[in-house]
């Protein structure tokens, strides 16, 4: 019999959903409803404080009577936001908190209407398991930015796609956080010995835990990608500023022969067609076959 508490307002008792499985949902962390139930299951007031005080990091602990996790639900929006969802799991109940209306609850619901068991820790095993593979199309997004960022940066290095690279990595760090403590999360649950978990449910989990692994394996291959791609932007930065020295190095070293000859015949002295009609186009013309030498010898020497 699954089961979803209404708002305190309503609650005149709980809805049910799906047969032979008690399942409380409560949408709202501060309700009334989160303190019936924890008077009702002997829930530990701390556990309950961490369901009000979010966000928390991904954990699961084990109690006589129940096992408390905190899971990390990825809203597939766009944008890469977590948020905690907290499952209490007994012998013949389970209770999950989250804020705010989730369709993740419906997906999981209408999942568990398959499922003839009546095992309180079977709908556990679905629920990881449904905010495990919401992990992936995520990843595939990193995947397909990641590759657009490669293709961008080889063409034009800008402060906009290192903006984009400085934000896809500061969201795969998060990312890997999370996941990382998610694996961490499952692998204590896989290496259990006994309690509410049934032993037939331990291939599940070690699916589970696979799937993280992969998880945090694209993440840190992700990661490297876009370090790739950073130092990429920083090559092509240097050259391209590489490039403007080179110019100008080579038009101030051209116009280095302009300077001295013009400061040579601009002494006070009496030089070599000082006194000449043409001498300006003398000095002229000792500028440029001296501009012509010069670039002659970058092109042999192969600078240009």
């Amino acid at each position: 019999m699954a089961e979803t508490l209404q708002p305190a307002a309503q609650a005149a008792g709980p809805v049910q959903y799906l047969p032979a499985v008690q399942w409380y949902d409560v949408s709202d962390p501060n309700s009334p409803a989160l303190d019936q139930l924890a008077t009702r299951f002997r829930l530990h007031e701390l556990q309950i404080e961490d369901c009000r005080h979010r966000p928390q990091r991904a954990k699961t602990e084990e109690h006589d009577r129940y096992v408390f996790s905190v899971l990390k639900h990825l809203h597939n929006n766009g944008d890469m936001v977590f948020d905690d969802l907290d499952i209490f799991l007994g012998s013949d109940y389970l209770i999950t908190v989250h804020a705010g209306e989730h369709r993740f609850v419906e997906k999981v619901r209408q999942r568990a209407a398959n499922d003839t068991s009546g095992r309180v820790d079977r709908l556990f095993y679905m629920i990881m398991d449904t905010v495990v593979d919401e992990y992936i199309p995520m990843l595939d997004g990193f995947a397909d930015e990641i590759s657009d960022i490669e293709a961008i940066v080889l063409e034009c290095p800008d402060e906009k796609i290192l903006a984009r690279i400085l934000n896809n990595r500061r969201k795969l760090i998060e990312f890997r956080r999370i996941a990382g403590g998610m694996r961490d999360v499952v692998n204590i649950l896989v290496r259990r010995e006994g309690g509410m978990l049934g032993d037939d449910l331990d291939p599940y989990l070690r699916d589970i835990y696979d799937h993280l692994v992969r998880t945090v394996e694209l993440i840190e291959m992700q990661q490297n990608l876009l370090v790739g791609a950073m130092e990429i932007y920083l090559s092509s930065v240097a050259n391209r500023t590489n490039q403007i020295m080179k110019v100008l190095t080579l038009w101030g070293t051209i116009a280095l022969p302009f300077v001295v000859v013009t400061g040579f015949f601009g002494m006070n002295l009496n030089l070599p067609w000082s006194d000449h009609p043409l001498g300006a186009l003398f000095a002229a013309g000792v500028m440029l076959a001296v501009g012509v030498f010069v670039l002659l010898y970058f092109r042999r020497k192969g600078w240009i």
